[in-house]
């Protein structure tokens, strides 16, 4: 029987406790998504949001690349490496880290750039995406990279892998993510209406990473708000 997760605050809670506990020093040295920069390079360095950003690895790239970072998450484990992290990166101003429950808060205003990198809160995976996806100011940048759902990386038997939670800390572990934090790139396009969203890239992608028993399969989704 596939396990089912809640993915409440305990749960992530436990999660970074544990991540750090399997790995210390992971939390503070993991790099950012690879999809990250070559999405976001080009890009002109603004307001970004960080739906989920666990450790920080992404939003700590995106401040010493020029962005001004709101940075939330739901687990004080991971924020406080987090702070630590960007202050030893020297990018603690540009970076405010927000404690926060993402199914329930919402920022008072919209950023240049949304991102969410394997980010599961405690809601439907699509409609997390939907939501944040409201966060986007009118010309911003949306960028999701998610769990990609198939039959070999939602196979039964194999628990959420250490490292698949919020933000970065990703791809250290030995499993595979839950049904219910995996997405199909069909479903994540088909949610960005054509009158509101043009889609930049729309990509699956398997990839090895050292430390991990199974690959992973990830859907990366980048979409520009029409003006």
């Amino acid at each position: 029987m596939t396990e089912q997760h809640e993915f409440d605050k305990d749960y992530w809670e436990r999660h970074w406790h544990q991540a750090h506990h399997d790995r210390p020093g992971a939390m503070s040295t993991s790099p950012a998504h690879p999809y990250l920069a070559r999405e976001i390079g080009a890009l002109t360095p603004g307001s970004a949001l960080d739906a989920g950003c666990g450790a920080g690895a992404e939003a700590i790239s995106l401040a010493a690349h020029g962005w001004q970072v709101t940075a939330v998450d739901i687990s004080s484990v991971a924020l406080a490496r987090a702070a630590e992290r960007a202050t030893e990166s020297g990018v603690s101003e540009r970076v405010r880290w927000v404690e926060a429950d993402l199914t329930t808060w919402a920022p008072e205003t919209r950023f240049d750039l949304v991102t969410t990198h394997y980010a599961h809160p405690a809601m439907p995976q699509l409609a997390f995406y939907d939501r944040v996806a409201g966060w986007v100011a009118p010309g911003g940048t949306l960028l999701i990279v998610g769990h990609l759902h198939t039959s070999e990386a939602t196979a039964p038997g194999h628990g959420h892998g250490r490292g698949h939670g919020h933000g970065s800390g990703h791809g250290s572990g030995h499993g595979h993510p839950p049904d219910e934090a995996s997405v199909t790139l069909a479903d994540i396009t088909a949610g960005l209406d054509g009158s509101t969203w043009e889609i930049v890239t729309a990509e699956e992608h398997r990839r090895t990473v050292p430390g991990r028993d199974v690959p992973l399969y990830d859907v990366v989704v980048r979409a520009t708000r029409r003006p």
